[in-house]
């Protein structure tokens, strides 16, 4: 006999039959929230740090605007325009142009996921928290590590192999600093919203050249993420000639701000924007010495006009510092992160906030500041 005519036939256990209860306020075990029956507290204050930076007015009201559908024509529209004004500010014609529906991280991961595959090379300048944070994702998605000085990055060969696509992170420069990627031969370059921009976090630009759009889309496997593959985004952000399918739930009130101050910076015009920054920066560069204080980049060449970075005087605590310049003046500055963790402090002028306005009120709470902080004697 086969097994299946000789096998006892099963027997199974009678359950019983289910008792279902009529819900009720009792039940609940976890109450409303006390905090949550106060108005919403959100205090004012003026953000010097390196981001996010004070939304304008203008943006503001576009941020809160009524919703409409992530798939509306209207919202396509949107979508577009935004596209025009990335384009206009990475300078480049890259089609593949579009914001990752994320802050900026999303937009690293996202270029890093989609032009790389396991096992091929990545040649990493870390010279900072970000380009260990790149570092740290290259890893996890199986990518092979080569170490590159950051002067290398002026090496013509880099950007002239065939073979190699060059990345820049442009967060805290777009805007503030020239870039113009099809004349620099960047092949993929991402930003964010909440710096120069002046949007809430949430929205990324990306772009990608020709030779970063081939090499996406001859890929041997799959993108790591569905939710950052750049087959669907590129449909989604109508970039591929096809008819727009659903992807996700883009953020769209995000996208409103961004699109806002996209707006306002082709209104201001780049170069008139560089020039702000590079003023302002200045500006306050020759005040931080003024109060004998050590800028902690030398050449002022290579010092970055959004977000200027010092050395606090020994025996302060820099925690101290700008809880201090928080509770008393409302104004936010920052220490370092990474490998500049304790080490300097950060002030950043990025759009709306670029004024030399502000740059008077920081240093006059910088130096409140080191007047009645603690200074460790010994």
């Amino acid at each position: 006999a086969s097994w299946a005519t000789a096998r006892a036939p099963l027997s199974l256990p009678v359950l019983p039959a289910p008792r279902y209860h009529a819900m009720s306020s009792q039940q609940l075990l976890v109450p409303p929230p006390a905090v949550l029956r106060q108005p919403l507290a959100v205090p004012d204050r003026l953000l010097l740090g390196p981001g996010p930076s004070n939304v304008p007015p203008r943006i503001l009201a576009a941020g809160g605007r009524q919703l409409i559908g992530h798939l509306h024509k209207e919202m396509f529209q949107i979508m577009d325009e935004i596209k025009l004004g990335i384009q206009y500010a990475f300078q480049t014609q890259n089609p593949l142009t579009l914001a990752i529906s994320g802050p900026g991280h999303c937009a690293m991961e996202a270029a890093l996921l989609n032009a790389v595959e396991a096992g091929e090379v990545v040649l990493m300048a870390v010279n900072g928290i970000w380009g260990e944070r790149a570092t740290d994702i290259s890893k996890r998605l199986g990518m092979g590590l080569g170490p590159l000085p950051v002067c290398c990055l002026r090496l013509p060969a880099i950007n002239s192999s065939r073979m190699c696509l060059l990345l820049v992170d442009s967060v805290a420069s777009l805007g503030g600093a020239p870039i113009l990627m099809d004349q620099q031969g960047i092949d993929i370059l991402y930003s964010g919203s909440q710096k120069v921009l002046n949007a809430p976090p949430g929205s990324a630009p990306i772009s990608f050249s020709e030779r970063a759009r081939k090499k996406i889309f001859s890929r041997r496997t799959k993108p790591p993420s569905f939710f950052l593959d750049m087959g669907w985004l590129a449909n989604y952000w109508g970039c591929d000639d096809k008819p727009r399918m659903y992807h996700h739930t883009a953020p769209i009130n995000s996208f409103f701000s961004l699109r806002e101050g996209l707006a306002i910076l082709a209104e201001q015009g780049l170069e008139n924007s560089w020039k702000l920054h590079k003023e302002n920066s200045l500006y306050l560069c020759a005040g931080l010495q003024q109060l004998g204080l050590q800028l902690f980049v030398k050449e002022q060449e290579v010092r970055l006009p959004t977000i200027t970075t010092f050395v606090l005087p020994e025996g302060y605590d820099w925690k101290e510092v700008t809880a201090f310049i928080m509770n008393k003046h409302a104004i936010e500055i920052s220490g370092g992160l990474g490998p500049s963790a304790g080490k300097v402090l950060r002030i950043g002028l990025m759009g709306y906030n670029s004024t030399k306005f502000n740059v008077d009120r920081v240093l006059h709470a910088l130096k409140d500041a080191l007047q009645h902080c603690h200074k460790n004697k010994l």
